[in-house]
C-alpha cells in the first residue's frame, strides 16, 4: 500500500531543470536510496516530497494519517536550548507532550509549592500516559549516546557543526513517523556511529527515503534505488550493488536504441537529399518522420571524469614524523607518534570524532605546531590539502576563472596537455557551467570544484580530510581511480568504509588518550583483526566491510587416505598426543608476527620479511589443521570399533 504518490512533478531554477515529469510511489516500510551527481537536485527533490518546497507542476498525494519526518543537511537549531530540549522540539503530539512535561517538571523543581504548577504537571503526566511516550526520553538518550553525544544538558550553541547534526539526527530518529527522510545522514559521524545507524535503520519498521554516498550503507539498508540523471528519475528494485548491474543494462539498451535512431536519420536524410518531391501523402509522411526523429533527444551520458594529472617529482626523503605529541584544551590527542612515509604510501586515518585525526593532518600541513616532536618534509614534497572546509572562494568569480588562477594548462600522466576548460568538462562542469558564477553552484558542486583545484596543482603528497562528505558517488569513483594511478603519497581521514577499503593499504587508528595503532591492510582487514583479538568496538555489530580477511579460511578437504584403519601406528599415536600443542604454538607464532608487522609499519624491507614468514606459518597451520581433522576422525573410528 502506497503511503505517498508522486505524479508528474517538475522543478526548475531559472534555465536549470532539476527534474521533469517525475512519478513514483512509496510503500509502507519501503527503504529507498537516492543518488545522482552533485547539482542534479537531490536535496531539492527531498524538500519537495517533505512539503518544504513546492513543485513547479505535478502533485504529491499523501495518506491522511501519514506523518513525515525530514532531516536536512544543515538543520536549524536554537543555540540556547540544551541537547535534550532540542531533541524534543517537534511538531508531533508526542514531542509536544514530552517537551511540555519536561518544561513543567523543571518549573516545579524551582517552585515545588506552586499548586498551579502541580496541577499542570498532573495534566501532562496524564497526557504522557495517554500517548504512551514515557520511554521517549530514555530512547532519546540512548540514540544520542550511540551517536557520540553524552552531554545532554550542554547548550546546542556550544557544540560543533558535526555534533549539532547528530543532535538533529537523534531528534529525527525518535520522532514517530511513517516516512523518514534523511539528507546525507552519514556525514560527520564516525565509523561506530555509522554501523549503529545502519543497524538501526535496518530494523526500523517505517518507510525510509535518503540521500547518501556511503555505498556499504546503501548495500545493507535499502531495497530500492532512485537515480536522478539529467532531469529524469530512474527506479531500480535493488540495493546499490545490483543497481550498478541494472544501470549498465539500461544504458546498453539506450545506446542500442540511439544507434538505431541515428541509422534511421541517415537513411531519411539520404532520401531527402536525392531531391524527391513531397507531393504524395507517402512522401510527406517520410518528411514528417524525419523531422520527428530529429526532434527526439538521445540518451545523455555523463562525461567520463578523467583526472590523470601528472604529479610533481618526489625524492627519496618524503615525510618523517618523530616523537610527535599534541594536546588541545588539556586533552591528549597524540602521544609520541612516529611514522616514515615511503613511496606510494596509501594511509587511512580513522578514529572517533574529536580524537585528533584532522589535527594530525593540520600538523603535517604546517597549520598547527606540535607540542613535542618534529615533522620533517623532503625537499621535493609538494603538498595538496583537501580539507573538510572548502577553501575560501571569491564567489563572484566564474568557475573557469577560479581554475585558471591555479593553472591554465596542466600536464597529464602520459605527457599530453589539457586546458583548464577541458579539465573542467572532464570533471562534470559543462561549457555553460564553466561561465557560471561560483555563488550559483550547489554545495556539492563547490566541493567538487575545490577538489579539482587541489588536484590541478600537481601535488605529490595528498592530504584528504573527509573527502567523501558532500561528494557524489560518481565523483568519488573517479577520485578512487585517480588514486590508483597517483604515484605520490596519500593520507586520508575518512569514515567511509567503502572508500577506505578501495584506496588504502595501511591504517592509523586513533584509540583515545593519545594512543595510535598501526595496521597493515585496508579498513575491513583492520576490523577483522580487531574483532579476532576481541578489541574492536564494533566487533559485536558483525563488522563493516566486504574485504578479505587477514586470516586464511580452512577450505581444503582433510586427507582421508588412512581413515579405514582401526588403530594408530606408533608415529600416529605420538602425533595425535602432541598435535594440539603444536597447533597452539603455531598460532602463537602467527600472533607474534602480526604484532611485529604493526611495529614494523614504516620499515618496508622488514615488513616484506614478516609477510613471507606469515605466509609460511599460515600454510603450516593449514596443514596441521588438516592432519588434526584426520587424526581425530581416526580416533573416533577406533573408539567406535572397541565399543
Amino acid at each position: 500500500m502506497n503511503i505517498l504518490t508522486i505524479e508528474n512533478i517538475s522543478k526548475s531554477y531559472g534555465e536549470k531543470v532539476l527534474f521533469k515529469d517525475v512519478s513514483f510511489g512509496i510503500s509502507e516500510g519501503e527503504k529507498i536510496g537516492i543518488i545522482g551527481v552533485n547539482g542534479t537536485g537531490k536535496s531539492t527533490f527531498l524538500k519537495v516530497i517533505a512539503g518544504l518546497e513546492q513543485p513547479d507542476s505535478g502533485q504529491i498525494a499523501i495518506g491522511n494519517r501519514v506523518r513525515i519526518q525530514y532531516l536536512a543537511q544543515n538543520p536549524a537549531f536554537d543555540p540556547d536550548a540544551t541537547v535534550l530540549e532540542q531533541v524534543f522540539r517537534g511538531d508531533s503530539p508526542e514531542m509536544k507532550t514530552v517537551w511540555s512535561y519536561t518544561e513543567t517538571m523543571q518549573q516545579v523543581e524551582l517552585a515545588p509549592n506552586d499548586e498551579a504548577l502541580q496541577q499542570k504537571l498532573i495534566h501532562w503526566s496524564h497526557e504522557m500516559d495517554r500517548l504512551n511516550v514515557w520511554q521517549l526520553e530514555s530512547e532519546a538518550k540512548m540514540v544520542l549516546s550511540k551517536l557520540g553525544i553524552t552531554a545532554f544538558d550542554a547548550k546546542v550553541g556550544t557544540l560543533s557543526g558535526g555534533q549539532r547534526k547528530r543532535v538533529a539526527m537523534a531528534a529525527a530518529l525518535i520522532q514517530p513517523c511513517d516516512l523518514l527522510i534523511l539528507d546525507e545522514p552519514t556525514n560527520h559521524i564516525d565509523h561506530a556511529s555509522v554501523i549503529w545507524l545502519e543497524q538501526y535503520l535496518q530494523k526500523r519498521r517505517g518507510a525510509l527515503l535518503m540521500i547518501t554516498h556511503d555505498r556499504y550503507f546503501l548495500d545493507r539498508v535499502v531495497g530500492r534505488m532512485l537515480e536522478l540523471d539529467h532531469g529524469q528519475l530512474y527506479s531500480y528494485e535493488a540495493n546499490y550493488s545490483r543497481f550498478l548491474e541494472l544501470k549498465a543494462e539500461r544504458e546498453e539498451r539506450e545506446l542500442a536504441s540511439e544507434q538505431k535512431r541515428q541509422n534511421l536519420l541517415r537513411n531519411e536524410l539520404a532520401w531527402i537529399r536525392r531531391g524527391a518531391k513531397a507531393r504524395t501523402t507517402k512522401q510527406k509522411a517520410r518528411i514528417d518522420r524525419f523531422e520527428k526523429l530529429q526532434e527526439l533527444e538521445g540518451p545523455k551520458q555523463n562525461s567520463k571524469v578523467d583526472v590523470s594529472v601528472a604529479s610533481s617529482r618526489l625524492g627519496k626523503k618524503i615525510l618523517e614524523i618523530e616523537h610527535l605529541s599534541k594536546q588541545i584544551e588539556g586533552k591528549q590527542l597524540i602521544r609520541d607518534f612516529e611514522y616514515i612515509a615511503v613511496r606510494e604510501d596509501r594511509v587511512g586515518i580513522i578514529g572517533p570524532n574529536g580524537s585528533g585525526k584532522s589535527t594530525l593532518l593540520n600538523m603535517i600541513a604546517g597549520r598547527i605546531t606540535p607540542d613535542e616532536g618534529s615533522i620533517v618534509m623532503g625537499p621535493t614534497v609538494k603538498l595538496g590539502y583537501f580539507s573538510q572546509e572548502n577553501q575560501e572562494m571569491n564567489e563572484s568569480m566564474r568557475v573557469i576563472e577560479y581554475i585558471k588562477e591555479i593553472a591554465e594548462v596542466v600536464q597529464t600522466a602520459d605527457g599530453s596537455s589539457i586546458t583548464a576548460a577541458q579539465m573542467l568538462e572532464r570533471f562534470l562542469f559543462t561549457p555553460t557551467m564553466q561561465w557560471t558564477p561560483i555563488a550559483k553552484l550547489s554545495g556539492g558542486e563547490k566541493r567538487r570544484l575545490y577538489l579539482l583545484s587541489v588536484l590541478m596543482s600537481a601535488p605529490n603528497v595528498l592530504l584528504l580530510d573527509e573527502p567523501t562528505n558532500d561528494l557524489d558517488i560518481q565523483t568519488l569513483t573517479v577520485l578512487e581511480d585517480y588514486l590508483d594511478d597517483f604515484s605520490g603519497v596519500v593520507f586520508v581521514v575518512s569514515h567511509d568504509r567503502f572508500f577506505l577499503d578501495r584506496t588504502v593499504e595501511k591504517i592509523i587508528a586513533f584509540e583515545g588518550d593519545g594512543k595510535i595503532r598501526h595496521h597493515v591492510g585496508n579498513f575491513t582487514e583492520y576490523e577483522e583483526y580487531m574483532a579476532k583479538y576481541g578489541e574492536s568496538p564494533s566487533a559485536s555489530s558483525g563488522g563493516s566491510g566486504n574485504g578479505n580477511s587477514g586470516t586464511r579460511e580452512q577450505t581444503s578437504e582433510p586427507k582421508r587416505e588412512k581413515q579405514e584403519r582401526l588403530k594408530f601406528s606408533y608415529k600416529e599415536q605420538k602425533e595425535y598426543d602432541e598435535i594440539d600443542g603444536v597447533i597452539e604454538k603455531t598460532e602463537q607464532k602467527l600472533a607474534t608476527v602480526a604484532k611485529q608487522m604493526e611495529e614494523a609499519f614504516s620499515d618496508s624491507a622488514r615488513l616484506q620479511e614478516l609477510l613471507e614468514e606469515q605466509r609460511k606459518l599460515e600454510e603450516q597451520l593449514e596443514e596441521l589443521m588438516e592432519r588434526w581433522t584426520y587424526l581425530n576422525e581416526l580416533a573416533d573410528k577406533i573408539a567406535q570399533s572397541k565399543s
